[in-house]
C-alpha cells in the first residue's frame, strides 16, 4: 500500500520559467537515466525479494521516495512551461511553421497532448520503456545495477544543474544529487554486506569447477602478435575475487567454421543459392558414400 502526501519531498520553485530547459528535465523523467527508471527498478526488485526481508524493505522504502523524484521533475517541468510566450508561438507559427522553433526548445508533446505539463518521455520525445528496468533475482547483480544506475542519474543531474541559471532549479537539482550520492552509498553497503569482491563472481551459487576455468580470468587480447595490449590490474596479479591469477591470451578461434543447412523452400530464398548449397551437400554426401 502507498501513501501521497499533499507536499513535495522537496520545494520546487522556478524563478525564470524556461520551456526548452523544461525539455531538458524531460529525461530526468523519462530517460533511461532518469527517475522513472530507478523507481521501478527498485520496487519490482523488492516485489520480487526473496530472501532477508530487510533488503525487500530497503527497496521498498526508496522505490517510494523515487515516486517523489518523478513528482517534483514533473512540477518542475509544467513550472517552466508556464512561461512559454504563447504569442510569440502563434507568430512563428504562420511564419515558417517549424513547431520545435516555435515553441522555444520545448517539446511540441508537452504543449499539444500535456497542456503544458509533463509525460513520461525523455528529452527526445521517445517514450519510457520497460526495458531499462533491471530486476535478476540476484541481489548482489542488482545491486551492482543499482550503483550503476544511480551514477548515471547523479551524471545527468549534475549537468541540468550546470545547464541552469535558476536559482530555484539549482536548488532543487542540488537536492536530489545529494540523494543521488546516498544511493550509491547505500548500494555499496548492501554489497559490503554480502561480501564486497568475497561475493563474486555472481552469481556465487554456481561452482567454478563447472566453469571452463582455462578462461575465468584471462583477459583476451586481439593483437595476436603481443603489440599493444592494454597492461592493467587486469592483466596479472591476483583476480578481485582471490579466485584465481590474471593473465593474458592472444585470441585465436577455438571453435569451427560455421555451416548452415540449406534454406527451407518455404522460405523462398534465390534459386542459386539452393543450387550452390544443394551442390556442396551432394559433394559432401559423395565423400563418405
Amino acid at each position: 500500500m502507498f501513501y501521497h502526501d499533499k507536499k513535495t519531498q522537496y520545494k520546487v520553485r522556478v524563478e525564470k520559467p524556461n520551456p526548452a530547459f523544461a525539455r531538458m528535465l524531460q529525461q530526468a523523467i523519462g530517460g533511461i537515466e532518469g527517475e522513472m527508471r530507478v523507481c521501478l527498478q527498485y520496487l519490482f526488485q523488492a516485489w520480487n525479494a526473496r530472501g532477508p526481508v530487510k533488503y525487500r524493505d530497503m527497496l521498498l522504502d526508496t522505490g517510494t521516495e523515487e515516486i517523489s523524484h518523478i513528482e517534483m521533475l514533473a512540477t518542475a517541468v509544467a513550472l517552466n512551461l508556464e512561461g512559454a510566450p504563447l504569442s510569440v508561438q502563434e507568430s512563428a507559427i504562420k511564419q515558417d511553421g517549424v513547431v520545435g522553433a516555435v515553441l522555444g526548445g520545448m517539446n511540441p508533446r508537452q504543449f499539444l497532448s500535456a497542456g503544458l505539463g509533463a509525460l513520461a518521455y525523455d528529452s527526445e520525445g521517445v517514450p519510457f520503456s520497460g526495458a531499462y528496468v533491471v530486476g535478476s533475482g540476484n541481489l548482489m547483480a542488482d545491486m551492482y545495477t543499482n550503483v550503476a544506475a544511480e551514477s548515471t542519474g547523479r551524471a545527468l543531474a549534475t549537468r541540468l544543474w550546470e545547464i541552469t541559471d535558476d536559482p530555484g532549479m539549482k536548488d532543487m537539482l542540488s537536492f536530489m544529487i545529494a540523494r543521488d550520492t546516498m544511493h550509491q552509498q547505500q548500494w555499496l553497503a548492501v554489497i559490503e554486506e554480502l561480501g564486497g569482491a568475497k561475493g563474486l563472481p555472481i552469481p556465487n551459487s554456481f561452482p567454478q569447477s563447472k566453469e571452463n576455468q582455462e578462461f575465468s580470468y584471462a583477459f583476451i587480447t586481439p593483437n595476436i602478435d603481443g603489440s599493444g595490449t592494454p597492461e592493467g590490474r587486469w592483466t596479472h596479479g591476483p583476480s578481485i575475487d582471490g579466485n584465481g591469477e590474471f593473465s593474458v591470451l592472444k585470441a585465436q578461434p577455438y571453435g569451427d567454421e560455421p555451416k548452415l543447412a540449406p534454406p527451407v523452400p518455404e522460405g523462398h530464398a534465390q534459386t542459386e543459392q539452393m543450387t550452390i548449397t544443394d551442390t556442396i551437400i551432394g559433394n559432401v554426401k559423395d565423400a563418405f558414400s
